[in-house]
C-alpha cells in the first residue's frame, strides 16, 4: 500500500482529502504494523546474535552487483541483529518518506526511536548479571542470547553507538520533505537547503538517542566495577580490613598497588586496547568509558558508609602502614588514569578528596599522618614501577636495594629512568 501511494504522488495523482481521510487509518495501522515487527524481528536475531562484528550480508533493495561494493563499503562493523535493525529502519523510512500528504514522518520516527529504546533494552539484558533490567520501563520478557567475552560486550555499545550517532539519523533524512520532491516533475532541493533545515531535528535526534546509548554504557561500567568490587558468592574485595589489618600484622609490608586495583588497571588496559580497534573514528567515546568505568569504582569507594564507617569509627583505627597503602593506591589510579588520558576533573577531585578523608581519619587518632608518609615522589615512583612492572616493562637490572621502600626514593627514580624504553 505504501509503495502504491508513492506511485500515486511522484506522477502528480495526489489522493483528494476525501480518500486521504478513507485511506489514512489502513495505512497508519500498516506502518504502526511495521514498526512492531521491526522490534520483533530484531528481537529474533538477539536471540541467537553471536555479538561478532561484521559487514552487512549481501541482499536486501539495494544490493545490485553494480552496488554491493560501494554499498558495503558505506556500512560499519555491527552484529548480526543490529543490522536487521538498521536495515529494517532504513527501508520503513524509505516507505513513508515519499508520503508528504499523510503526514506520517513524526508517527514513523517516533516509532524508530521507541524501537531503538527497546533494543538498547535488549542489550542490556545481554550483560552478564543483569538482572535489574528484567524491570526496565516498556521492556518485555525476551531471550537474549549473553555477550560473554569483554569484546561481545564491547560490541553491544559498538552496536547502540553507530545506530544512534550514524545510521538511525540517515534513516530519518529520508522521512524529512527537505529530502525530497513528492512529484517527479519537481526539482530537487539543493543539499545547502536540506542540510540547514533538517540540522536542528539532527540534533535533537542524536540527543535522544545518545540518551538511551548512555544508558547501555552506565550498565556495562556497573557490571565491570562489580565485578572488581564483589567475589562470586557476594563477598566485598574493597574493603576497610584491607587497610586496617596491615598496621596490626607481623609481616613487612610489600609496598604495591592492592590486588583490587591491579585487576582495574589490567581491565582497563584490555577494554581500551579492544575499544581502540572496534571505535575507529569514535576514539572519544572509547576514552569516555574508560573514564566512566574507573569513575564508577571510585565513587563506590566514596560513598561506600560502611567503609568508612570502619575507618573513622571502627575498634581498629586506621594506622600508618595502612593509610600508605591507600594513598598508594588511590596515587596508582591517578597515574595510570593520566597516562591512559581519561582521568576526569570529577576523578581526580574525588580521589583527593578520599585521600584527604583517610589523613583525617589517621589524624583524629593523635597521630600526625604528615610525618609517617614518605614524600609524594615515592608514591609516583612506586606506582609508575608498578605499571611497568604490570604491562611487562619493567627492566630494573642489577638492583640491591628494595625500590620500593619509603626511603628509596632516590634509587627508584634512578632504576625506573635506566628501565625506561
Amino acid at each position: 500500500m505504501l509503495g502504491t501511494l508513492f506511485l500515486l504522488e511522484s506522477r502528480g495523482l495526489a489522493l483528494s482529502p476525501v480518500l486521504l481521510r478513507l485511506f489514512r487509518p489502513c495505512v497508519e495501522q500498516a506502518l504502526s504494523a511495521n514498526l512492531k515487527r521491526i522490534e520483533q524481528s530484531t528481537a529474533a536475531f538477539a536471540a541467537a546474535d553471536d555479538w561478532l562484528l561484521a559487514y552487512p550480508p549481501v541482499g536486501g533493495r539495494h544490493m545490485s552487483t553494480a552496488s554491493l561494493g560501494s554499498v558495503i563499503a558505506s556500512q560499519p562493523k555491527l552484529s548480526s541483529s543490529a543490522h536487521r535493525f538498521n536495515s529494517m529502519a532504513q527501508e520503513i523510512c524509505e516507505d513513508v518518506g515519499p508520503l508528504e500528504s499523510l503526514q506520517f514522518a513524526d508517527h514513523a520516527l517516533e516509532g524508530l526511536v521507541q524501537g531503538f529504546s527497546s533494543y538498547v533494552n535488549m542489550l542490556i539484558k545481554a550483560l552478564p548479571g543483569s538482572m535489574e533490567t528484567e524491570n526496565l520501563e516498556g521492556s518485555e520478557s525476551r531471550i537474549v542470547r549473553m555477550a560473554e567475552t569483554e569484546a561481545q560486550q564491547i560490541a553491544l555499545l559498538v552496536n547502540a553507538l553507530l545506530l544512534a550517532d550514524e545510521l538511525l539519523p540517515r534513516a530519518a533524512t529520508k522521512l524529512s520533505p527537505f529530502n525530497h520532491s513528492s512529484r517527479i516533475d519537481e526539482p530537487p532541493r539543493r543539499s545547502s537547503e536540506r542540510q540547514t533545515r533538517a540540522a536542528p531535528e539532527q540534533r535533537e535526534l542524536k540527543r535522544r538517542l545518545q540518551r538511551f546509548v548512555e544508558q547501555l554504557r552506565d550498565s556495562f561500567c556497573r557490571q565491570h566495577a562489580l565485578e572488581l568490587i564483589f567475589t562470586e558468592d557476594g563477598a566485598v574485595r574493597l574493603s576497610a580490613e584491607m587497610y586496617i589489618g596491615m598496621d596490626g600484622s607481623a609481616d613487612e609490608p610489600e609496598w604495591f598497588p592492592s590486588p583490587i586495583y591491579q585487576e582495574l588497571f589490567a581491565k582497563l588496559t584490555r577494554i581500551a586496547s579492544i575499544a581502540s580497534d572496534m571505535f575507529v573514528g569514535r576514539e572519544r567515546f572509547a576514552t569516555i568509558l574508560l573514564m566512566r568505568l574507573t569513575e564508577t569504582v571510585i565513587l563506590w569507594l566514596s560513598d561506600d558508609q560502611t567503609f568508612w564507617e570502619e575507618i573513622e569509627e571502627g575498634p581498629r583505627p586506621l594506622g600508618p602502614l595502612g593509610l600508605q597503602q591507600f594513598y598508594l593506591d588511590m596515587e596508582f589510579v591517578i597515574l595510570f588514569s593520566s597516562q591512559g588520558r581519561y582521568l576526569s576533573r570529577n576523578l581526580h577531585q574525588v580521589i583527593k578528596n578520599i585521600i584527604g578523608r583517610a589523613i583525617e581519619s589517621v589524624a583524629a587518632t593523635g597521630i600526625d599522618p604528615y610525618s609517617v608518609l614518605p614524600e609524594d615522589d615515592w608514591f609516583a615512583d612506586v606506582a609508575q614501577i608498578a605499571i611497568k612492572m604490570l604491562t611487562g616493562k619493567a627492566n630494573f637490572g642489577n638492583v640491591d636495594q628494595d625500590i620500593t621502600s619509603p626511603t628509596a626514593s632516590v634509587s627508584a627514580r634512578s632504576t625506573l629512568s635506566h628501565g625506561s624504553n
